[in-house]
């Protein structure tokens, strides 16, 4: 009889995972991020533009 592996162990993962993982978060999630970044700045900066109508830090 051969004992089964227990649940908490994990494989490591392969070469080809890690590449996938590693382009996945430098061409898609990063370039998000940081755009999201942007337009939500530029939006909380032409929020406070018009709610007190003058430029911040002026």
């Amino acid at each position: 009889m051969e004992a089964e592996p227990s649940p908490d162990r994990r494989v490591p993962p392969t070469r080809a995972q890690e590449l996938k993982a590693f382009f996945f978060i430098t061409c898609v999630l990063a370039p998000f991020l940081t755009f999201t970044g942007v337009i939500g700045y530029g939006f909380l900066v032409w929020m406070y533009q018009l709610v007190t109508g003058r430029l911040p830090g002026a």
